[in-house]
C-alpha cells in the first residue's frame, strides 16, 4: 500500500478540498496523512478515514512563519515513511521537492491558486520577488502537477513548462440539501469564505445602503474581519448585515440553502483572482443557489455551458445593488438560474471529479 503525505499551510478543519481528496485516496487503497498547522482557537479535529497532524508553530504569520513552517515540514518529511509527498500550494512545495529528491520519492504539486499573484503581494515587490524565485526553483521539472481550473493550467504550462492536470474544487453531490425556489422576505445574500482583501466584501456591505428588504450573511473570518464589522457600523447597516464567523462545513451547507443568492465577487487585483474558479461557486451550484459573480474567464466559460451565474463587469456597490434588484424583480430569470444550478449539480460534483484524481494517481509509478 502506497503512503501519501499531504502538506498544507492552513488549519485542516475547514479545508474541504483536501478532506475530499484525502478521503477519495483512502477509498482507493492509499494510506494518507494530511499535515497542516494548529492555530489559536483551532477546533478539535474531526476523526476521518485518513490520519491528520497539525504543527504547533511559534510564529503565526510573516517571513518567520514561512521559514519555520518549511523547516518543520522538511525535517518531518525527511524522517517519515512515505512514497508520495503531495504539496499543496507554493508555500509547502520547497520541502516536498527537496525531500522527495533526497529520498528518491515522488512529489505531486497541487496549485490551489496563482500564489505569486495573490493581492497580498501586489504592493510588496520584494516579498513577491522572493516567492517568484521559489516558484522558478521548484515548479520547473515537476512530473506530476494539479491545479483547479483550465486558465491556471494554461498559464502555468506557459510559464514553467509543466503540464497541470485540472481537478476542480467541487463539492460532493448530495452533500448539501437542495434549495427549492420559494418566495422569501427578506431576500438573503450569502458570502462564504475568507474575509480578505479583494473579495468584494466592502462593496457588498456598501450596496446594502441601496437595497431594501435584503439581508447580507457573511460566513467566515480573515484579515478584514474587524474592518468589515466597523464598516457595517459606520454605514448604519447593522440590521441588514449578519456576521456568522467560521462555520463547520455541515453548518455552512445548511445555512447556504436558506439564502437566495450567493456572492462570489472579486477585484481584478492580480492574476490570481482574474483566473480563479472559487470553490464557493460550486458550493452555491450544489445548493441549487444562483450566484452573483464577475465576468472573469472561468466564470464566463462555465456560464456558457450551464448558465448558473449572473455576472457583472464592475465591482461597485451600485452595480451589485442593480444586479440584486434585477434578479429579485425578474422571477422567471431567477427561477431559470436556480433550475440550471440543480441540473448542473449532477455533473459538477466530487463523485464525478474524483475519477480524474484517481486516474492521475494511478499513472504515478
Amino acid at each position: 500500500m502506497k503512503r501519501i503525505i499531504c502538506t498544507v499551510s492552513n488549519d485542516l478543519t475547514y479545508d474541504q478540498r483536501m478532506i475530499r481528496i484525502c478521503t477519495s485516496l483512502v477509498s482507493a487503497g492509499y494510506e494518507v496523512m494530511l499535515v497542516g498547522r494548529e492555530l489559536h482557537g483551532s477546533r478539535t479535529l474531526v476523526q476521518r478515514a485518513f490520519a491528520q497532524k497539525r504543527l504547533r508553530l511559534l510564529f503565526k504569520n510573516g517571513k518567520l512563519f514561512y521559514l519555520e513552517l518549511n523547516l518543520r515540514m522538511f525535517f518531518g518529511l525527511l524522517f517519515s515513511r512515505f512514497d508520495i509527498v503531495y504539496s499543496v500550494d507554493l508555500d509547502t512545495l520547497l520541502p516536498g521537492r527537496l525531500v522527495s529528491a533526497l529520498r528518491r520519492k515522488t512529489c505531486v504539486f497541487d496549485a490551489h491558486e496563482y500564489f505569486t499573484e495573490v493581492p497580498e503581494l501586489a504592493e510588496r515587490p520584494l516579498t513577491k520577488s522572493v516567492w517568484e524565485m521559489a516558484a522558478r526553483l521548484t515548479i520547473p521539472g515537476l512530473r506530476h502537477a494539479i491545479t483547479v481550473c483550465y486558465s491556471l493550467a494554461e498559464v502555468f504550462e506557459k510559464r514553467y513548462g509543466v503540464h497541470f492536470t485540472v481537478i476542480r474544487n467541487v463539492p460532493l453531490a448530495g452533500e448539501k440539501p437542495m434549495q427549492e425556489a420559494k418566495p422569501k422576505s427578506p431576500f438573503v445574500l450569502i458570502y462564504q469564505g475568507a474575509l480578505n482583501d479583494g473579495r468584494g466584501l466592502e462593496e457588498s456591505i456598501l450596496a446594502m445602503k441601496l437595497l431594501d428588504g435584503v439581508e447580507l450573511w457573511i460566513c467566515g473570518e480573515g484579515d478584514l474581519s474587524d474592518e468589515l464589522r466597523l464598516l457595517t457600523q459606520k454605514n448604519g447597516v447593522e440590521q441588514k448585515v449578519r456576521f456568522f464567523g467560521k462555520l463547520l462545513p455541515d453548518e455552512l451547507a445548511k445555512l447556504t440553502t436558506q439564502a437566495d443568492l450567493g456572492l462570489n465577487l472579486l477585484k481584478n487585483k492580480g492574476l490570481n483572482y482574474y483566473y480563479s474558479l472559487a470553490n464557493k461557486a460550486f458550493d452555491y451550484i450544489q445548493a441549487g443557489l444562483p450566484s452573483l459573480g464577475m465576468e472573469f474567464p472561468e466564470y464566463v466559460q462555465l456560464n456558457g455551458e450551464f448558465d448558473v451565474f449572473h455576472l457583472i463587469e464592475k465591482l461597485e456597490p451600485e452595480e451589485i445593488a442593480t444586479a440584486v434588484t434585477q434578479l429579485r424583480s425578474n422571477k422567471n430569470r431567477y427561477d431559470t438560474l436556480a433550475a440550471n444550478c440543480r441540473a448542473a449539480s449532477k455533473t459538477l460534483n466530487w463523485q464525478m471529479e474524483s475519477k480524474k484524481l484517481l486516474e492521475f494517481f494511478s499513472k504515478i509509478g
